[in-house]
């Protein structure tokens, strides 16, 4: 008998794996669909054996996992995977997986270039000169309204809110513009700060020294809302804030009110809550704020490894009966192994 596995998500340029699965000889059916709600997730995965899912933003809930009857593993798209019940999972000896290396190098390239656009104005030159206010290499309005906004990086204080594998890529780029590092996770071990030079910081005073405030940490119920007014106002007049990480992480209401009473300098955002947002947000109105529409993670290569992963570790899993690499989960392995090893 063949194992099954369904797949509840699909986007354009995603590849066959059913065709995958038939190249590495695996006795492997695939059931396709896009997935909305619970209820269609649970029709789709009931009897599969494991689940290809984007669990950032499906709702793989206690309800779904107990009524997926045969199910010992989801592999879900990307890094995030807030959407799983992991606790629930964990008891029905199902594992969970992400793809944890996914996007490395993309997302702390893209987080240094948006921290160079705010300090040198970079977005706003373009549309100044686009807009014919540049005459000539010192034009007033360039040199009175934009000039003045300007600074260098060596010297400033970039603070990290999360101290994952992506803000420990950031380290050494940022150390090359001479930018001092500080970061507050309190699930990362002394020894990591360490390791990278990096002062380790409660988050009130990484708030109130930092020049840039640049948000890594994972969307969970104690980080949903992190960054609110009260936050703001701990920063510094000039600060930026920088989020590549998950929208949720900052009230974007509230942060539009602190922006437009100058609260801080400016924000630049890959990710915003909700996504994606109206062309007509207030927001987007602002000239000291930059967004660029959740491309953080981009590029060919970045989307080669996303895509190829949940095929790769379907086979691993089921096949070759091997733990998968961006397991989530590890202390379910007792579990799986008590339930599944008689199958």
């Amino acid at each position: 008998m063949p194992y099954t596995v369904a797949q509840v998500f699909d986007i354009e340029g995603m590849p066959d794996y059913a065709q995958i699965f038939a190249q590495a000889s695996a006795d492997i059916m695939l059931t396709k669909q896009m997935c909305r709600s619970e209820d269609e997730i649970i029709e789709k995965a009931r009897d599969a054996d494991a689940v290809i899912a984007a669990a950032t933003v499906q709702p793989i809930t206690r309800r779904v996992l107990e009524s997926l009857i045969r199910c010992r593993f989801i592999q879900s798209l990307g890094i995030g995977f807030e959407g799983v019940d992991v606790a629930a999972a964990t008891e029905m000896g199902i594992m969970i997986a992400n793809v944890p290396d996914y996007c490395l190098e993309e997302v702390s390239d893209h987080t240094m270039a948006l921290i160079l656009a705010c300090t040198r104005k970079i977005v706003t030159l373009n549309e100044a000169t686009r807009s014919g206010k540049w005459t000539d290499v010192a034009a007033p309005y360039i040199r009175k309204n934009i000039w003045p906004q300007m600074s260098h990086l060596r010297g400033q204080t970039l603070g990290l809110v999360g101290f994952g594998r992506i803000p420990r890529i950031l380290v050494p780029k940022a150390k090359g513009f001479g930018l001092r590092i500080i970061a507050f996770d309190p699930y990362v071990p002394q020894g990591v700060f360490d390791a990278l030079e990096v002062c380790k910081s409660g988050l009130d005073d990484l708030l109130m020294k930092s020049d840039i405030v640049s948000i890594h940490a994972p969307l969970t119920a104690e980080t949903d809302q992190l960054m609110r007014a009260d936050q703001f106002m701990k920063m510094k007049r000039t600060a930026y804030l920088v989020n590549t990480s998950r929208g949720r992480l900052v009230n974007t209401r509230e942060l539009y009110a602190c922006l437009i009473r100058n609260v801080i300098a400016g924000a630049a955002l890959d990710v915003t809550e909700p996504e994606p947002l109206s062309a007509d947000d207030p927001i987007l109105k602002l000239d000291n704020v930059i967004v660029t529409a959740h491309s953080g993670g981009a590029s060919p290569a970045a989307m080669a490894e996303l895509w190829n992963r949940p095929g790769e570790e379907v086979l691993n899993v089921l096949v070759n009966e091997q733990w998968p690499r961006g397991l989530v989960n590890p202390q379910v392995k007792e579990k799986y192994q008590q339930k599944w090893k008689k199958h």
